[in-house]
């Protein structure tokens, strides 16, 4: 009988594994607002004074264009041309080929992308404001196509998967900044007025090349993210390399900088959930040797 308990609680570990790691998986890019941030980006959390004053209409353009393309990307759904997939793959395939392990899917997007909405924005009245719309729109439709192309695929795959995202988001450039544009005033002072919100906290707001990161409650997965995931080093924010006790956090690299650790979200299963479980199976051993 104790045999079969143990092997109960073994087998009720196992089975809740999974469910333990994914609720400590790092969030992905939707943790920090779905605003499009290269690699190459400097992003910092601001703690100390100076913060508020960073809040502007133009710093909060690109992530109101981040929340408002998800809005309406149902509205906004017209397929690539077939002409501009063909000559984005071929102009895409003499890239890659020139260095394929080093090719990438989404930033080969982004770049040809944002290259287009360049041109597309040029003649608007507010260049800026149509800029981060259209920059939304790439960043959404490139991530979106390719999130599934592994970074070992070829040259074939990683260029369909670029063309077919920068290629969709071409397609939807107008529709998505004509949508964007009805909701984007209201966006701008519901967003700067957070930011400036967020600034009074002990966590600080975070900006990406001086644009504000609406990462809200998940700050801590969005900055986890752009470290571990971007290879970004978030100025000013103390993840590995910091000392906590509870639920405060001092980085030692960064003299003078502190942060309060955001509690990560986790699903219901967490290490508590798993620790009852444990627990319970634990008493019902006792009590049958009690009773043996």
């Amino acid at each position: 009988m104790r045999g079969s308990i143990a092997k109960l609680f073994v087998g009720s570990l196992i089975a809740f594994a999974p469910l333990l790691a994914s609720s400590n998986a790092s969030a992905g890019i939707e943790a920090c607002g779905n605003i499009d941030v290269s690699a190459q980006a400097n992003c910092e959390l601001v703690v100390e004074g100076g913060c508020a004053a960073r809040c502007t209409p133009v710093s909060v353009q690109a992530a109101c264009s981040a929340e408002l393309y998800v809005k309406c990307s149902g509205e906004c759904n017209a397929s690539a041309t077939v002409d501009c997939s063909a000559q984005c793959e071929a102009d895409c395939s003499a890239q890659c080929t020139v260095k394929p392990a080093t090719f990438e899917c989404s930033a080969s997007c982004q770049a040809r992308c944002d290259g287009k909405c360049d041109a597309y924005c040029a003649a608007d009245a507010d260049s800026a404001a149509c800029r981060a719309k259209c920059s939304a729109t790439c960043g959404g439709e490139c991530d979106a196509s390719c999130s599934a192309t592994k970074p070992e695929a070829d040259c074939n795959a990683k260029c369909e998967a670029s063309c077919s995202g920068s290629c969709s988001a071409e397609a939807n450039f107008k529709c998505q900044v004509d949508c964007q544009s009805s909701g984007f005033a209201q966006c701008t002072v519901e967003t700067q007025g957070g930011c400036e919100a967020q600034c009074q906290k002990p966590d600080g707001a975070l900006f990406c090349d001086g644009s504000y990161v609406d990462a809200r409650d998940q700050l801590k997965e969005c900055m986890d993210y752009l470290e571990g995931v971007l290879k970004i080093d978030v100025t000013g924010y103390a993840s590995a390399d910091a000392s906590c006790s509870g639920n405060s956090c001092e980085a030692e690299a960064e003299a003078g900088i502190s942060c309060s650790a955001a509690p990560a979200r986790t699903s219901p299963w967490n290490l508590g959930a798993l620790g009852g479980v444990a627990l319970g199976l634990g008493l019902l051993v006792a009590r049958r040797r009690r009773r043996g």
